[in-house]
């Protein structure tokens, strides 16, 4: 994280789901995990946030959503889809209203596996995502000096 003068921020967003990658997301921010020790703050504004952490599959009422959350958010970013429903559709992928996995909708950088994803997953995905924003951030650099 050598670029970060500021800790990097994630933003969450469930697209729908059963709700259980969210209870682990949120233990990734109790004291046992506290996935906080490497540098990120949470927030609920997507435009002071570097990482996006989104459980659930998209589905026509969430689409709109995720795309907006996106573009609001500054380059570079980094997309994290966590659990099998995110990744995939999971067990909701036949259904009527299911899109899809979140890369239907927008590029993701990270995939975290699992039905509900361990807290431990989650995080190494955290900490994959930060690697990410700093190849990003200096190929930005690279692209901003060759112009």
């Amino acid at each position: 994280m050598s670029f970060f003068k500021k800790s990097p921020w994630i933003v969450h967003y469930d697209g729908a789901s059963c709700n259980g990658c969210d209870i682990e997301v949120l233990a990734c921010l109790t004291p046992r995990y506290d996935v906080e020790r490497f540098g990120c703050i949470n927030t609920g504004n997507p435009k002071h946030a570097d990482i996006l952490l989104i459980t659930g599959y998209i589905n026509h009422q969430s689409e709109p959503v995720v795309k907006a959350i996106y573009e609001q958010m500054a380059e570079p970013k980094v997309v994290v889809a966590i659990g099998i429903c995110a990744t995939s559709g999971g067990i909701f992928r036949d259904c009527y209203n299911t899109k899809g996995g979140v890369d239907t909708t927008i590029p993701v950088d990270v995939y975290v596996p699992g039905c509900a994803a361990r807290p431990e997953s989650i995080i190494d995905g955290v900490v994959k995502a930060i690697a990410v924003l700093e190849e990003k951030h200096q190929a930005m650099k690279k692209a901003r000096k060759a112009s």
